[in-house]
Formats: structure tokens, C-alpha cells, sequence
């Protein structure tokens, strides 16, 4: 039987060929937006995919439309057989990329290379080591710094994704753009946004506008050009006139972009999430594992999505944190 390209047709027309999939909830950072003061429960692992159920769960969507993979952890490059990981799933007709806090870019390059892996997001919230150590807990900084130019060096199109907080690093939005005056990075601000554990409040939240004003204060109006927006864009991107590079805000506190969503999760225990926000999930694994056929069980998912955020349409619901308390941690995601 010929596979459907509708089950991944959401009730409002969206299209979901993006497929993210988390490898492992573990990281070996701490980062205090994404995980927990006391730390998460872990999954058994003899809950988690195996190398084996990745790829097929993987070519399920291929079959259905997904044309787009992204690997994702907690720290992807963690998992014992992630080179085995990326060699099966570099023989689907998709384009592979990953989400990484770099540590250990320097061990996996070949690997990387070896599987057509373009493109990197690389996960670094701050220029300044002593930062770094507070918001990490961990004395990984350089080794970051070195890892993000290896990459560079290896012609890799990195992406450094930057999660903005009041009181921390919004003081280093502009040095952020300056390093793409010589350096073809595209750097990306995140809002900070509400998962499980993370103590939320929009206090601590640089918004758009913000993150605008201070451009428009550091650059002149005729230096600062708004680049087109893709199909399916998340981040809003712009370019200082002259430079290398250039950057992006993503928005989904303060300016979503839900209209245009083509994402799906799959949680490293083989749970499907339709958004982000989202705190229901749909079993993919078990049924798999007992031989059953999980179409269904992935069309009903994407039929449910809500239009916006999980239902938050207003930034006063994402203030109610009866409203996404119980989604996972963010670690536990994979973004």
C-alpha cells in the first residue's frame, strides 16, 4: 500500500515535513532554562529508541512526506552509537542536521562529514566564560569557542541559537552581531520561553521589539536590512549591510509564527509532540514495538494541533503556568 501524504496535514491546511527527533534526554550541561535546578527524571532506557527503531520510525515519516531531519538531545552527540545513528539515517532521502551545544563537535566532524550533514545549530547563550560557567554550571566555554571554528574551518553552515534572559546576557545582543562582520554565522535570539522547572515569568523575557531597539540604537537605519522570511520560517532574519553573516529573532513568545508551522517532535522515549507547547503526546514506540501499524496514531496527533501554541493564544495565557506546568522539561524535548 502506497503511504499517504495527508496524514501530516494538520486541520488548518499546515503541512508538517520537519521532523524533530530527540536522541537521549541527557546533556552534559546544565542550563537553567532548560533543565530543572533538581534536575529530571530519566526515561528506563529500555524505553528509549534504539538505533534501529529511530531509523524505522524515521522512514515512516520519509514515506509520508517528511523531507527534513533534525537530531536533537538533551546533547545528541552523547549517545554511544550516534555515528551508527547518522549513517542510517543519512540513507533517507531527507537533509539531516543537528542541535548541539558543541562539546564534542571535535570527536564526531568525520562522522558528520562522512553523512552530509550541512548544517549545525550550535547552542551558546553568552560571550563571556564566567557566564558561561553560570548559566551551564560547567567549564566548557572554550572548548564552545574552538569547536564553533572548527566547524566554520570545515565549511559547515552554523547557526548559533541564543536564548535571551533579563539580568543575564541582553547586554550581549550587540556583540553577538558584530561576530558576523567576519564570521558567516547566522546567529539566532531566542525569547525566553515556559517549560516545566524552568521558573518562567515574562519579566525575564527580552522580546522582539527589544532586541530591535537596541539594533536600531548600535546601527544605522540604512545599515540594518530585513531579509526575506522562508516558507516556513521561525526565526525573523536581518542583516547589518557589509558583514558576513546575520541574525534572527525568534519570536514565539511575543510574535509567533504558528501560521506557517511544518514541525513535529518525537521525544527520545518515541512519544510524538504537535507543538512545542504541547503537553499531550502520543505513544509511537510501544504500539511499534508490538508490531502494530502507527499511521493512525500519527494522523490523529497532527489533526489535533491546535492553531496556536498549544491553545495559548494570548500572552496572558502563557502567564498561567496551569497551562504548561506539566509539559516536559525542555531537556526532555529536544527543542
Amino acid at each position: 500500500m502506497t503511504p499517504s501524504k495527508t496524514i501530516l496535514t494538520d486541520d488548518f491546511g499546515r503541512k508538517h515535513n520537519y521532523l524533530r527527533i530527540s536522541l537521549l534526554e541527557k546533556c552534559n550541561l546544565r542550563c537553567t532554562y532548560c533543565m530543572p535546578a533538581d534536575g529530571i527524571a530519566l526515561s528506563p532506557k529500555a524505553s528509549l529508541m534504539t538505533a534501529d527503531e529511530i531509523f524505522a520510525l524515521a522512514q515512516t515519516f520519509v514515506e509520508n512526506g517528511v523531507d527534513k531531519i533534525r537530531l536533537t538531545g538533551g546533547e545528541p552527540l552523547l549517545r554511544k552509537d550516534f555515528p551508527e545513528i547518522i549513517s542510517k539515517l543519512s540513507t533517507l532521502e531527507t537533509s539531516l542536521s543537528i542541535t548541539t551545544n558543541g562539546i564534542l563537535i571535535d570527536r564526531h566532524i568525520d562522522v558528520l562529514k562522512q553523512s552530509n550533514i550541512k548544517k549545525i545549530n550550535l547552542s551558546l547563550d553568552t560571550l563571556i566564560a564566567s557566564k558561561f560557567h553560570s548559566i551551564t554550571l560547567r567549564n566548557q566555554f572554550e572548548k564552545v569557542i574552538d569547536n564553533l571554528h572548527l566547524l566554520l574551518n570545515n565549511n559547515f553552515q552554523v547557526k548559533v541559537n541564543v536564548v535571551l534572559m533579563k539580568g543575564f546576557n541582553e547586554n550581549e545582543i550587540i556583540d553577538f552581531i558584530k561576530l558576523t562582520e567576519f564570521l558567516p554565522l547566522s546567529i539566532r535570539f531566542i525569547e525566553f520561553m515556559p517549560f516545566a522547572g524552568n521558573e518562567w515569568d515574562r519579566s525575564k523575557m527580552v522580546s522582539q521589539n527589544e532586541i530591535l531597539s537596541q539594533v536600531e540604537e548600535s546601527f544605522s537605519l540604512d545599515k540594518i536590512q530585513k531579509l526575506e522570511d522562508e516558507k516556513h520560517f521561525t526565526a525573523r532574519t536581518y542583516k547589518i549591510k557589509g558583514f558576513q553573516g546575520d541574525f534572527g529573532i525568534i519570536s514565539s513568545i511575543t510574535n509567533p509564527f504558528c501560521d506557517g508551522c511544518n514541525r513535529i517532535r518525537l521525544t527520545a522515549n518515541g512519544k510524538i509532540k504537535n507543538c512545542l507547547f504541547s503537553n499531550s503526546e502520543t505513544d509511537l514506540l510501544t504500539p511499534f514495538r508490538n508490531g502494530e501499524s502507527i499511521t493512525d496514531l500519527i494522523s490523529d496527533s497532527i489533526k489535533s494541533k491546535k492553531k496556536v501554541r498549544a491553545g495559548m493564544v494570548t500572552i496572558e495565557e502563557m502567564d498561567d503556568p496551569k497551562l504548561h506546568f506539566d509539559n516536559r522539561s525542555m531537556i526532555a524535548i529536544g527543542g
